[in-house]
């Protein structure tokens, strides 16, 4: 199963010669913790070009010595800390692409990621899910990435005293009581992006924090490279922005954060005015993934099943009954996250289920 383009429109991509844009992260070309439709242009791009652009994490401060260089410390001193927020994320953008109108799709192919640097950080937070639990004690674990294996391991970890609460916090870490930790344990690296969206037609500042119909903060590892992204464009130039980036997560997010770790992303853009779907929707080798999001993680569910619905219906073309059936017997629904305020359910249809089309 794949959304379909006309066959003009077919002809028209293959016409299509990108142009390769650079997309440093500096302080004037990202802004920290919201999206909105008032934010001028870091770059303008048209449907088809390929951006090359440094996504840099809000958590570089839990290991400065590790996690940062100049640039980095760059924007950590120049941007006050007054204007990060409502949300935390540092994010990249906003880009412009030329001729996108609320009511278009934005298709996004994410083509590389790249850890920055060797090393991340997952903080057991104060919003985590078994904070009570935990003792409400915030603990920093370090990661190191080995680039042959693409695996990571736990350098230390340490307790963070007091409460972590300042979006882009420098917690003095070579100074801090290191302890051992995850001895012998190594997870799978799969760099991919936490959050990124369009611009919301809302007035004013968004929360990066919250997931929503323009995308933001979905927390779907599977959004790596080899995927595709499609975000409702809702505001003239679609306004597209990239940033909390992670090199792995589990589903849930359960303390709160992932490996959090800078990502060097290579992305290409084209604008889709031939079809409509009301949700974030991922489209990854094997599979399509459909998101719903609520505060109430069973109105997340119910969200993501009636996309799913729609997707299969108009996409597929089954009938309501049909598509009903093959969701209780083939879609896979899980939580993406459980940490964010808005709650987030992925459901998955494997491609290979479905007939290939005679086009």
């Amino acid at each position: 199963m794949t959304v379909q383009l006309d066959r003009a429109a077919a002809a028209e991509r293959h016409k299509i010669r990108p142009t390769l844009h650079l997309l440093p992260a500096t302080p004037r070309t990202v802004h920290w913790g919201y999206f909105t439709p008032d934010q001028a242009p870091a770059l303008t791009v048209k449907s088809g070009d390929i951006i090359q652009a440094e996504a840099i994490t809000h958590h570089a401060g839990d290991a400065p010595d590790l996690m940062m260089d100049e640039a980095v410390a760059r924007i950590f001193k120049e941007i006050p800390e007054a204007d990060r927020n409502p949300g935390v994320h540092i994010m990249t953008g906003p880009i412009y692409v030329e001729g996108a109108k609320p009511g278009d799709m934005l298709e996004v192919h994410y083509l590389k990621m790249t850890p920055r640097t060797r090393y991340g950080s997952n903080l057991a937070a104060n919003w985590g899910h078994l904070f009570k639990e935990m003792g409400e004690k915030e603990r920093v674990t370090i990661y190191e990435i080995d680039a042959m294996s693409q695996q990571a391991h736990a350098l230390y970890a340490y307790d963070f005293p007091g409460r972590y609460d300042v979006p882009g916090k420098i917690t003095n870490c070579p100074e801090c009581d290191r302890q051992q930790a995850l001895p012998g344990v190594r997870v799978p690296v799969r760099p991919h992006l936490g959050t990124a969206g369009v611009a919301p037609d809302v007035a004013g500042r968004v929360s990066t924090i919250p997931p929503g119909l323009h995308g933001g903060n979905i927390d779907n590892w599977r959004i790596g490279a080899g995927a595709t992204m499609y975000y409702p464009v809702q505001v003239d130039g679609a306004l597209f922005s990239i940033g909390d980036p992670h090199v792995s997560q589990g589903d849930g997010e359960l303390s709160g954060t992932a490996i959090e770790a800078s990502l060097n992303v290579m992305f290409q853009v084209f604008l889709r005015k031939d079809f409509r779907f009301p949700s974030p929707l991922l489209e990854t080798p094997d599979c399509w993934i459909v998101h719903g999001f609520d505060p109430d993680l069973n109105v997340a569910m119910r969200n993501a099943s009636v996309d799913m619905l729609k997707l299969l219906t108009e996409q597929q073309n089954l009938s309501r009954d049909d598509a009903y059936s093959l969701m209780s017997i083939a879609a896979d629904f899980g939580v993406t996250q459980v940490v964010d305020g808005t709650q987030g359910i992925h459901v998955r249809i494997p491609r290979g289920v479905f007939p290939p089309r005679e086009d």
